[in-house]
């Protein structure tokens, strides 16, 4: 009776919050006897840059896994512009509107960056089946697509380098590239700056800066940078010990006793319930 209260009450607060493209209702998933993430109701707004936050081993990728289809939760539901994807694959969320990055770069080492996008490019295309034995070259519209994200991710003047030849920074804005050809409405971003130089950063900063500016793609962002953090999030949560602690502007969560504690005490936070 006390959950189907709470759920109540969470659709009610999303309902008059209104614009909520992405939320979670009491997501759970457990590995044994660790609750990696246990009970989190998250609701994400279109139109705010949401970054996650949390100590080493609060979850905050495993959260990422289950709401990009990668696990299949214990417990909860998650849902994409109020529709239920709970049991959909990463592929089928992927085209409902979902992108996702990870912590380790995803490209094609062999081929080349140009190849790289448009192959991401070609998969979001809707080709009729008439025309699937037609040449790809003939498809300018898919070439004209390829070179704009290129542009767009910096990396137009290596559009013919092999991207295993590619710096481990331009990796992942190709990587980055790669994920907005399948214009995703929301797009979910795992460290994207890991491994990246001090002198590569600010560029990724600033270039997703310029995606947040769009309006085109709702962001929400995993990572450590705090100088990131703060560049570019309209919103913060965090997570410890797999539960959600805080949310809120940046800040209200960096003044919270609680999120101090969970990072200065190691993450050994008991989160009131």
């Amino acid at each position: 009776m006390r959950n189907m209260k709470h759920e109540s009450l969470f659709k009610l607060a999303v309902i008059f919050l209104g614009n909520i493209i992405l939320r979670t209702e009491g997501l759970s998933i457990e590995f044994g006897a660790l609750k990696a993430v246990n009970n989190v109701s998250l609701s994400i707004k279109a139109d705010k840059f949401t970054a996650i936050l949390g100590p080493n081993g609060a979850g905050k990728t495993t959260f990422f896994n289950l709401v990009s289809g990668l696990y299949k939760p214990s417990a909860g539901k998650v849902f994409f512009k109020d529709k239920d994807v709970t049991g959909y694959t990463p592929q089928q969320r992927i085209h409902a509107g979902m992108g996702r990055s990870f912590q380790l770069t995803n490209v094609f080492p062999a081929l080349s960056a140009h190849e790289n996008v448009r192959l991401s490019v070609q998969s979001a295309a809707k080709v009729k089946f008439t025309k699937l034995f037609k040449s790809y070259t003939r498809y300018t519209d898919i070439f004209e697509e390829t070179d704009r994200i290129l542009k767009r991710i910096l990396l137009h003047d290596k559009a013919d380098v092999r991207a295993g030849n590619l710096t481990h920074g331009e990796q992942r804005k190709l990587e980055l590239g790669m994920v907005l050809a399948q214009k995703p409405e929301v797009l979910l971003l795992d460290e994207p700056t890991a491994g990246m130089s001090i002198e590569e950063v600010p560029i990724m900063i600033d270039l997703l800066k310029s995606i947040k500016d769009t309006g085109e793609t709702t962001i929400v962002l995993i990572e450590h940078k705090m100088n990131m953090v703060k560049a570019l999030s309209d919103v913060i949560v965090v997570l410890a010990n797999g539960e959600l602690l805080c949310e809120g502007d940046p800040e209200t969560v960096s003044n919270d006793p609680a999120v101090m504690a969970a990072y200065l005490g190691g993450g050994v936070v008991h989160v009131a319930t």
